[in-house]
């Protein structure tokens, strides 16, 4: 039995493209803005383009961040793509505007340093030891990004009582970072898997699979 995709459509991201690639690996996939559907789903996916404060105020019309902090809460999983990574920390700052987040890691989104933005095309990521998220893809590691904005530190504290989370990162111009996390039941990727070719198939299978 396939298991249930919830992806949530709070008027940010492209939903058709995901949707594809998520039933392409075996999703049975729901595109939804009802907080019911979201919390019940075997997986929740959080798109997300354009910018950090426009995307929080869509989140929070259909109730995105009680959403995702009910289905952690509960050990569901959620995955956040691209803006729907960024999102997840603490604070996005876009000229000037300062934004609160979903919290759920510390840091702040902010412009990256390079001659050249947004960042968009292919590039390789650093990929972090064990990753579940990067199984089988026999060290191939270019994906597709679009964006402008980043989170350059990683400020989350270990704790000796909670596994690490494994933080992959990537490089454009000066800014060195985070390009994809893995923290129990809430990955997320600043790159787009859903346009990242075979790559970013069997980035999305196995989450897929992890529902299971």
């Amino acid at each position: 039995m396939s298991s249930v995709v919830a992806l949530l459509d709070y008027g940010a991201g492209n939903l058709r493209s995901a949707q594809r690639a998520l039933e392409h690996v075996g999703g049975d996939v729901v595109v939804t803005r009802d907080p019911m559907v979201a919390v019940e789903a075997d997986g929740l996916v959080v798109p997300g383009v354009g910018a950090f404060d426009a995307c929080m105020r869509g989140l929070r019309e259909v109730a995105g961040p009680r959403i995702i902090g009910q289905r952690l809460a509960g050990d569901r999983p959620v995955l956040g793509i691209c803006v729907g990574l960024q999102v997840m920390f603490d604070r996005g700052v876009e000229h000037g505007i300062d934004t609160e987040g979903c919290g759920q890691w510390p840091g702040v989104v902010e412009k990256l340093d390079a001659p050249v933005l947004p960042h968009m095309g292919w590039n390789t990521v650093d990929i972090a030891p064990e990753s579940q998220m990067f199984a089988g893809l026999d060290g191939e590691t270019r994906f597709y990004f679009v964006h402008s904005y980043g989170v350059q530190h990683w400020e989350m504290e270990e704790d000796e009582f909670i596994a690490a989370p494994k933080v992959s990162w990537s490089q454009h111009g000066n800014s060195r970072f985070v390009a994809a996390v893995e923290n129990g039941p809430l990955w997320a990727t600043q790159f787009h898997p859903e346009k990242s070719s075979d790559s970013g198939l069997q980035l999305l299978k196995n989450w897929v699979d992890s529902l299971r």
